[in-house]
């Protein structure tokens, strides 16, 4: 099978969305809950370079006390970023998936089609809202 890991958190519509449209494709990835197990400061500089988003980009802003930390302010070193996310994981944007394909954060859900290592188009997924994906079975790469 191959290689994904999902950077999840359950409480997430679109981290569930995109676990379940990975499932779907019939691939059952790393299933990592970053809230109980946060990634190391190394893993998320990691993660931030290869999506291409860097550090700000792997922030989330909502339902996080980014506001409350003033981190909109450009004050702050991609380490000293990386330091509030260790010490407040829910400051990393979800879901991130890493495939073999490249890594994405995968906002909207269907963002994860682009990575997904398959051999053709997925079939069409509903989304928990039931919004229907259809996979246009174009790769990244």
């Amino acid at each position: 099978m191959a290689d994904v890991t999902v950077f999840h958190n359950p409480a997430c519509g679109t981290s569930r969305n995109t676990l379940a449209l990975i499932r779907h494709a019939g691939i059952e990835p790393q299933v990592i809950e970053y809230l109980k197990h946060p990634p190391s400061k190394e893993k998320l500089r990691e993660l931030a370079a290869q999506s291409g988003l860097g550090v700000r980009g792997i922030l989330r802003e909502k339902g996080t006390p980014y506001a409350e930390l003033g981190l909109g302010d450009g004050k702050w070193s991609d380490d000293e970023l990386l330091d509030f996310v260790l010490q407040h994981p829910i400051l990393m944007n979800r879901p991130v998936v890493v495939t073999p394909l490249g890594t994405r954060l995968c906002r909207p859900s269907e963002a994860v089609l682009e990575i997904l290592p398959t051999t053709g188009p997925v079939a069409p997924f509903t989304k928990e809202d039931g919004e229907v994906v259809k996979d246009s079975g174009k790769r990244a790469g």
